[in-house]
């Protein structure tokens, strides 16, 4: 869709919020699939992962495949399925790839001492190698020491036990090949004897490009930034990542990587040429807009100029795809001061200007400005500042029918559909252009509950679900496979319920491992069958598994305005 086209959309959208997910208010109601717009829907096969295992589902929500391994799994083109060695998204110690009958093919595990893989992770083909690699994020440990010495306010320590996110990508051979870590693009405005200060007449928004070590209120910590997402592209030869504070980081990969040389190429990537190459979501960070805070009158509050708050799975749309090569996230909608939270799916346009024009290179948002976008009396909603470089957005029109505080994820679809998973109460739908219902499904599966065909009134993770992917027929994952419809999950993949699940005490995801130190990990290339060793078990705000049922913690096409 050509960014005209999706400018009269947004605007349309903004104006009537028509064309939304209709829904009302109700405390229990069905599982599984609920709608099929059959002419409307971009037919294919939906994959989610819950509770150790992956389905692939039809449009009818029968099953019509299973792996013994489920967290946040993708379909490589060759059919084999890559996920986590752990059902937590918010921490575990490697990877896997199973093939179609589910046989390992493949394993990773991180054992460097003070690296704490979580969330997120893309297997890729890397050009200079020739060869495909595999993109994680990891906590990364910062002892105190090394806290002072980059600008670390020391009145806001002490630090121990601080960590900053890394982006490490390792060969199928388990080498460490390239790493680029936050950490080494700080910038501070508290101690001028150190080299990354600001210098003299200037402040923390002269640097864009780096990220402040002394944001207000929130001093250096264990697990300080959360990212949760990471994508690649290709073309430009990019990575984006996304922090559940509310913004997102596209940074440069091909151009710092040196085949055959990971030392240097992990020193290209901590240098300059490794700073933001565009950041979008909260510019008060870096002190080039306004924060949300409370209004004079305490009963008002504005989001100031954060467009996305608690934000998840921020990608690239893919080459050929509507929209392709714009930035998708979902914006949970979380720590925007809002009267009612709901989340939305913002689509950008980072090459806008303040005219929208498409200038073909970063423009960093402020720059572009906003629009002041007013939302129907009735939602109670105030009125907002709408970045002018996000050309689409979806959210439901009922305040209250979509919103999910962690996790969760979008796709966009061959025909300009976008399926998205609300991830905290495990709904799937897809939705138009025009934000109009296509395809609807309730995860059935909870580990408290076990599969129920009806889902009662229950607290927020009890059946969710950490992203969803759709596949079309003919992608080369399904070439040739048994495809034959199994019934539905509670028909025939029911579960027990597991009373204990009630009765655990989760712990915050993130902590670093101890391991044995070395120089990355273990890759294994053989075909074995079953699990490989795996490390003990964790627990975490993002898992995706009901196994978290007592855990309350937070952590507009309409096509419309966000």
């Amino acid at each position: 869709m050509k960014v005209g086209n999706l400018l009269t959309v947004l605007a349309s959208a903004i104006l009537s919020l028509v064309a939304s997910v209709e829904a009302y208010e109700r405390l229990q109601g069905p599982t599984e699939l609920l709608f099929w717009n059959k002419a409307k829907a971009c037919n294919g096969f939906t994959l989610f992962g819950v509770g150790g295992t992956s389905y692939l589902i039809d449009m009818e929500g029968q099953v019509v495949h299973t792996w013994k391994l489920g967290t946040n799994p993708r379909l490589l083109e060759n059919g084999h399925l890559l996920d986590s060695t752990r059902d937590d998204p918010s921490g575990f110690q490697g990877f896997q790839e199973v093939d179609w009958e589910g046989n390992v093919v493949w394993e990773y595990t991180e054992k460097r001492e003070d690296y704490a893989p979580h969330h997120d992770w893309v297997r890729i083909f890397n050009k200079k190698l020739n060869a495909p690699t595999t993109l994680y994020i990891a906590n990364k440990s910062i002892s105190h020491e090394q806290a002072i010495a980059a600008g670390a306010d020391p009145r806001r320590g002490p630090y121990d036990g601080a960590q900053m996110d890394a982006i490490v990508e390792v060969d199928m051979q388990g080498n460490v090949v390239w790493e680029w870590w936050f950490f080494d693009h700080v910038v501070q405005d508290v101690d001028p004897e150190k080299a990354n200060h600001v210098g003299s007449g200037k402040a923390i928004a002269d640097y864009p490009g780096r990220i402040n070590v002394n944001l207000p209120g929130r001093p250096l910590k264990r697990d300080w930034l959360h990212c949760n997402s990471v994508d690649y592209n290709a073309e430009l030869g990019q990575v984006v990542t996304s922090s559940v504070q509310g913004e997102i980081y596209v940074i440069e990969h091909d151009r710092t990587f040196i085949a055959g040389d990971p030392a240097a190429s992990i020193k290209s990537a901590a240098g300059p040429a490794g700073d933001f190459l565009y950041r979008f979501g909260d510019p008060a960070r870096y002190g080039q807009g306004d924060p949300p805070r409370v209004l004079e009158n305490w009963d008002s509050s504005t989001s100031g100029d954060k467009q996305i708050g608690g934000c998840h799975d921020v990608h690239w749309i893919k080459p050929g795809l509507p929209g392709a090569g714009h930035i998708v996230v979902f914006n949970n909608g979380q720590y925007l001061f809002d009267r009612t939270s709901q989340s939305s799916i913002v689509e950008i346009n980072p090459f806008l200007d303040e005219g929208r024009n498409d200038t073909g290179n970063y423009v960093n948002p402020p720059d572009a400005g906003y629009e002041e976008v007013r939302f129907h009396r009735d939602t109670h909603k105030p009125l907002k500042r709408v970045s002018r470089q996000i050309v689409w957005s979806y959210q439901s029109k009922a305040n209250q029918a979509f919103f999910s505080h962690i996790g969760s994820g979008s796709q966009r679809l061959s025909n300009g559909n976008t399926l998205i998973c609300s991830g905290t109460t495990g709904h799937l739908f897809e939705v138009t252009a025009e934000g109009e219902l296509a395809w609807e499904y309730i995860n059935p599966v909870s580990r408290e509950l076990g599969t129920v065909k009806v889902l009662p009134d229950c607290l927020p993770m009890t059946n969710a679900l950490f992203r969803a992917a759709r596949y079309a027929p003919d992608h080369p994952a399904l070439a040739g496979r048994e495809l034959t419809p199994k019934g539905t999950i509670t028909d025939a993949f029911p579960r027990p319920a597991d009373p204990r699940a009630s009765e655990e005490k989760p712990e915050r995801g993130g902590e670093a491992r101890k391991g044995p130190g070395g120089r990355g990990g273990t890759g294994r290339g053989e075909k074995r069958g079953g699990g490989g060793k795996q490390g003990k078990r964790r627990e975490g705000p993002d898992r995706p598994e009901a196994a978290r049922p007592n855990d309350d913690r937070n952590s507009q096409s309409s096509g419309a305005a966000p």
